[in-house]
């Protein structure tokens, strides 16, 4: 990293501050606009976007690629945008509700009023990370845009064709006053999350969470942690297991695993392994009827990522576990030009496998089984709490029991990942997975300051509650509070 790059970032997040002074609050028109402008920079630019990504990862599937960066980000601007007018309407609240019933009602017709006005933070700092490069750097701009706010822009290192890409689209599309990216190393990360941002949105792995946490703790700039954690998967003796490991299965599959929200375990009945492996094996044949140089199925993002994976695996047959590689074409992966790893199951697990203990971020999937149904509540609550929770069952007291006692970031019912696409609802993690959250008027709220405005009565009712306390007004209300 050079000199220059940090006289940048500062340059332009001095400018940046400067005009959030001088300027009026963006209207709504404007911020209309600037979403508008993403919408149509991720349409000029889908062909380039999709090709690059396939240069960084070696190989990832062109058509989910669309879906999950093109469409699905366009599709959360949009609401965005649609939705812009109403969210920043000012909100009433009552007023003076700490006061007996009596005297709040004359206060109120005297003229009292209480309201929220929602206003721009300022600047907003993004560091993206490289599993989805596209989504995850312009989906959360829906909300930081519609909120008023100007952003800076550090992509992830690890893809680094998708993010000079991405810095190419900003410059064409915003000015640095209103959008700027960053291209660069772990060094030009360090440096961009120590700078005095209004607010800062991560997403990224746990650890890496907790040094962002702490440079921005510096200048004490609030943040918003999008992490991850191990995800689990309940499924409900009832269950149909069919069904169940064939949504899993999707969901593993996706990307290669390498999503924050990818299930990391599944707890089963006992007796009930080996049926979930049939069935997975199963809905990953009809998938993919090879893996090895079958476009549609992920590569492993690099080396490093590859060989942690593999010496998970390992671990775990090292520790007894009983290993399972659905390969459907009975393929060899020992020699490839990009780094594939089949689905594979590990039955047995057990906690002092390195397999239980992180993330795994890719195709493995640990198999645990389970006698009593308290026992997967119990399991999920001692230990961190993760960014989401899958219960597969139709079982309405389990359902209950699962949603009542165990606290995640959220939860998809009979499937997996998919409540991260609903825009209606938060998305984000609790503890460890992560804090603050955005989508909807709920990430508009996130990247916004709520101002609390309270206008007094024009009459001066409180005359007799102050000193010298003349008249009956302060005993007779204080009769009426200790009645």
């Amino acid at each position: 990293m050079t000199i220059e790059t940090i006289q940048e970032m500062e340059q332009v997040l001095k400018l940046q501050k400067k005009l959030y002074v001088e300027e009026e609050t963006p209207s709504m028109e404007l911020r209309q606009d600037r979403l508008a402008r993403c919408v149509a920079m991720l349409k000029k630019y889908n062909v380039e976007i999709l090709d690059a990504i396939q240069q960084d990862f070696g190989n990832r599937d062109s058509k989910a690629g669309f879906m999950s960066e093109i469409m699905s980000t366009i599709g959360s601007i949009e609401s965005s945008k649609e939705n812009v007018k109403k969210w920043m309407k000012d909100e009433k609240r009552k007023s003076n509700t700490s006061q007996p019933f009596a005297i709040r009602s004359i206060m109120s017709l005297a003229g009292a009023k209480s309201w929220i006005k929602y206003q721009p933070l300022g600047t907003v700092g993004v560091i993206s990370p490289w599993n989805f490069p596209i989504n995850l750097v312009l989906a959360p701009l829906g909300t930081i845009f519609a909120a008023g706010n100007r952003v800076m822009i550090k992509p992830s290192e690890f893809t680094p064709v998708t993010s000079e890409l991405t810095k190419k689209m900003f410059k064409e599309y915003f000015d640095s006053a209103e959008a700027a990216v960053f291209t660069g190393g772990a060094d030009v990360a360090a440096s961009f999350s120590s700078l005095a941002f209004d607010h800062l949105l991560f997403t990224g792995s746990t650890q890496t969470g907790k040094l962002v946490m702490r440079s921005a703790s510096e200048n004490l700039v609030p943040v918003t942690l999008e992490l991850g954690g191990k995800s689990p998967v309940i499924v409900d003796e009832k269950a149909d297991l069919k069904k169940t490991a064939t949504r899993v299965m999707r969901g593993k599959t996706m990307n290669a695993g390498q999503i924050c929200l990818a299930p990391d375990y599944v707890m089963v009945p006992k007796g009930k392994s080996e049926e979930f492996v049939k069935e997975s094996e199963i809905a990953v044949t009809e998938m993919y009827e090879n893996l090895k140089y079958n476009e549609s199925y992920t590569s492993v993002i690099n080396e490093k990522h590859y060989d942690r994976l593999n010496s998970l695996i390992e671990d775990a047959k090292q520790k007894g576990a009983d290993i399972r590689v659905i390969n459907p074409a009975n393929e060899d992966f020992s020699q490839q030009e990009v780094h594939k790893i089949p689905p594979t199951l590990v039955l047995n697990p057990t906690d002092d496998m390195d397999i239980m203990k992180e993330e795994i971020f890719g195709p493995l999937l640990p198999v645990k089984e389970y006698e009593d149904f308290n026992e997967t509540i119990n399991y999920v609550n001692a230990n961190d709490r993760p960014l989401g929770l899958y219960y597969f069952g139709d079982d309405k007291k389990r359902e209950a029991d699962v949603l009542n006692n165990t606290i995640s970031g959220g939860v998809t019912l009979n499937d997996v990942i998919w409540h991260i696409g609903q825009e209606d609802i938060p998305f984000g993690g609790v503890g460890p997975s992560g804090t603050g959250n955005y989508h909807g008027f709920d990430g508009f709220k996130n990247f916004s300051h709520a101002k609390a405005i309270y206008k007094q009565f024009s009459i001066d009712l409180l005359a007799p509650m102050m000193p010298p306390y003349k008249g009956k007004m302060f005993k007779s209300t204080k009769e009426s509070v200790l009645k």
